[in-house]
């Protein structure tokens, strides 16, 4: 089972700390790409497609914590606004 990433509503909030603003993302990506190359051989990336992707790993950056990362409302919507531990943490 892959991580997952957070969305339009959802931010990552680490269940051991209380960090709410650092962590390592791991994550493969397939993707398609429409190089548009100079004459001086310059690349310009014109247009991107993520083809797949997998979240393998998210890294709490506080206390190094990976399983017990958790997706929360963002504070517009009733989540945590500040960063709080949950043991005395930072």
């Amino acid at each position: 089972m892959s991580a997952q990433l957070p969305d339009s509503q959802t931010r990552l909030r680490c269940g051991h700390c209380g960090n709410l603003t650092r962590f390592d993302v791991v994550r493969t990506s397939k993707v398609k790409e429409y190089w548009h190359a100079s004459m001086a051989g310059d690349v310009q990336i014109e247009d991107r497609e993520v083809m797949t992707e997998e979240v393998e790993v998210i890294v709490c950056r506080w206390c190094s914590a990976s399983d017990q990362i958790e997706l929360v409302l963002r504070p517009d919507l009733g989540g945590p606004s500040r960063e709080s531990a949950g043991d005395g943490g930072p």
